[in-house]
């Protein structure tokens, strides 16, 4: 967390959003999507002091485009694979985990545990559109 000038606080992080699914072909797919998170003024301060790696929440904000691509942020992973991350600047920040959840998934490294939902999407025809 930092200041600027004027003496608002203001904090960046990232949150993931994953997403696991069968393919038609029955292989498990685990799909990441990362949103790059800034957070100003009294959000930002309880951000930086109630948040950790694990944490669940809920942020509501505007997304905003990379300047570059006029979309999401293109970068290459460590493997070699394109990925995206998405930025936003949040309106509301809501914890949703309590401060226990948060040591134990801080414990567990965070990501996909076994209190994850797992979904299939719902065949074409059952999408009302």
């Amino acid at each position: 967390m930092r200041y600027i000038p004027s003496g608002q606080a203001v904090t960046k992080f990232s949150v993931a959003t994953n997403r696991q699914y069968t393919n038609n072909a029955g292989e498990r797919i685990k799909e990441t999507t990362w949103f790059r998170v800034n957070v100003w003024g009294k959000q930002a301060e309880a951000c930086n002091q109630y948040l950790r790696k694990g944490s669940k929440v809920l942020v509501e904000g505007r997304m905003q485009q990379d300047k570059a691509t006029g979309g999401p942020r293109i970068w290459t992973g460590n493997d070699g694979s394109p990925r995206a991350s998405f930025e936003m600047t949040a309106q509301t920040v809501r914890f949703l985990s309590s401060r226990q959840e948060d040591q134990q998934a801080a414990s567990s490294g965070g990501g996909y545990g076994a209190s994850d939902t797992m979904m299939a999407p719902p065949p074409d025809e059952d999408i009302p559109f």
